[in-house]
C-alpha cells in the first residue's frame, strides 16, 4: 500500500460514520455436544497455531451449536483488522508456479481470514458432515488461494470489443475439446497478454484457479479437482455457472429457475452486513448511474476481496488493488468519465467520508454494495 492510500484509509477509519452492527455472527459448528466439546479444542489449538490470542474471541456452547466470534468488533466491519493491533496480522508468502517455476507471493494471512469469519455481520455455519475442524481450515486455505492468485494480474479489459482468448485453448470462451482445463486455466495467468477479459469473466477464472490449483497442487487430491472438474464441464461451458443464481437476486425480474439455481462451486451468502468482507468473497458493486451503468462493462464491478482493506485489480490500473475507500470512489467516478484511474486521474472527485458511507450501503439504501456474496463450498464436507 502507498503512503497516500493508508494515510486516506487512516482518515476514513476515524472520520467515517459508524454502522450499525449485526448480532450473532461468527463461525459456528453444528453437531452433538459430545463431538462439539472435542472440536471446541481442536479449534483452540489452531487459533494458537494462528497466534490467535484467546483473549480476542469468545466461545458459546449450547444446544447443539458451537459458536466463536470476536469480543470487540470493529464498528468498520472486517476491513482493518489487518491494521488492529489488538490481532497482530501480518501478510504470509506463499508459492504459485510462473512461467519458471515456483514464485513466492506476499499474500493475506489465514490469521486475517479467520478473523474475518469470526467477526459480526454474517454468520458461516459448518454442519452435518461440515462439522469438522478440517473442514474450517480447508474452507481458509481455499480462501487464500483465491486472493494469492489474485494478487498481481494485468490483463487487458476489452472496453466494449468483443474479448480475447488464447485460441490454443478455447473458442471465444469455449474450452476445446482437447485441452486440458488445468493447463487453460494457469495460462491465463501466465501469458495474460494473450486475452481480454471483462471483469465477471475474470473473477470466475481466478475463483476457478484458486479452488482448482489449492487440491491439484496443494493438497494433492486429484479426485477432488477432478470432480471439479467433472462439475465444470457438466453442462460443456465451464465458465458459466460457477456461482448460483441467486447472486443476482438484486436484478428484478428473475427467473425463478435462475433463482434456484446452485453454483459449480460456489454458494450465497445473503444479508450480509455493511462492510463486512472475507478474504476471498465474490462482492458485487451496482453502477446507480443510469447514463455511465448503459456503458458496455460498467454496469457494476464485480470483485474479489483481498483481505487488507483491499479489492482485486484485474488489469494493474491501481498498483494491483483498490482499497475500500480507491473501490467505492472507482465506481463513483465512472459518471464522470474516469474509466481508468492512471489516464482519467484528473477528472477523478474525492469524495467525502459521509459519501463514502453512504455508497457502501445497499442499492436499497442509496448505495453500491450488494448485500450477496458468493463463497466456495465446503468441497468434501457438503454435497456440491
Amino acid at each position: 500500500m502507498n503512503l497516500r492510500s493508508f494515510i486516506f484509509s487512516l482518515f476514513i477509519l476515524t472520520q467515517a460514520h459508524s454502522l450499525a452492527a449485526e448480532a450473532n455472527g461468527g463461525v459456528i459448528f453444528e453437531c452433538g455436544p459430545d463431538k462439539l466439546t472435542h472440536l471446541n479444542g481442536q479449534l483452540n489449538t489452531y487459533q494458537q497455531e494462528l497466534g490467535i490470542d484467546t483473549s480476542v474471541y469468545k466461545v458459546h456452547q449450547g444446544e447443539g451449536r458451537l459458536r466463536v466470534s470476536l469480543k470487540d468488533p470493529s464498528v468498520y466491519g472486517t476491513l482493518y483488522l489487518r491494521w488492529d493491533p489488538q490481532y497482530g496480522i501480518t501478510e504470509e508468502r506463499i508459492s504459485l508456479p510462473g512461467k519458471d517455476g515456483l514464485l513466492e507471493v506476499e499474500t493475506v494471512s489465514k490469521k486475517e481470514i479467520l478473523l474475518a469469519l469470526m467477526h459480526e455481520g454474517r454468520e458461516t455455519i459448518f454442519k452435518g458432515d461440515a462439522c469438522h475442524i478440517d473442514a474450517l481450515k480447508e474452507h481458509i486455505q481455499i480462501r487464500q488461494m483465491i486472493v494469492a492468485w489474485s494478487e498481481h494480474l494485468h490483463w487487458s479489459f476489452p472496453d466494449g470489443e468483443s474479448a480475447q482468448w488464447n485460441q490454443r485453448y478455447w473458442d471465444q470462451g469455449n474450452l476445446k475439446p482437447k485441452a486440458s482445463l488445468d493447463e487453460a486455466m494457469r495460462d491465463f495467468f501466465i501469458n495474460p497478454d494473450k486475452c481480454s477479459l471483462g471483469c465477471y469473466t475474470a473473477t470466475k477464472i481466478v475463483i476457478i484457479q484458486g479452488i482448482l490449483d489449492y487440491f491439484r497442487r496443494v493438497k494433492k487430491d486429484d479426485a477432488m479437482a477432478d470432480a471439479i472438474i467433472k462439475r465444470l464441464k457438466s453442462d460443456d461451458d465451464v465458465l458459466v455457472g460457477i456461482e448460483p443464481g441467486a447472486m443476482w437476486s438484486f436484478q428484478k425480474p428473475i427467473n425463478l429457475d435462475e433463482q434456484k439455481r446452485l453454483g459449480k462451486l460456489l454458494k450465497i451468502q445473503t444479508q450480509v452486513a455493511p462492510m463486512n468482507f472475507i478474504p476471498g468473497d465474490w462482492v458485487y458493486f451496482v453502477n446507480t448511474d443510469k447514463d455511465s451503468s448503459e456503458k458496455d462493462g460498467y454496469e457494476g464491478s464485480n470483485s474479489i476481496y483481498m483481505g487488507r482493506a483491499s479489492f482485486d485489480d484485474f488489469y494493474n490500473d491501481n498498483e494491483h488493488h483498490y482499497l475500500y475507500n480507491e473501490k467505492i470512489q472507482n465506481i463513483y467516478n465512472w459518471r464522470n468519465g474516469v474509466f481508468s484511474r492512471s489516464r482519467h486521474f484528473q477528472r477523478m472527485q474525492i469524495l467525502s467520508a459521509e459519501q463514502l458511507h453512504q455508497f457502501g450501503l445497499s442499492p436499497e439504501e442509496g448505495g453500491f454494495l450488494v448485500k450477496n456474496r458468493a463463497i466456495p463450498y465446503f468441497f468434501g464436507f457438503e454435497p456440491f
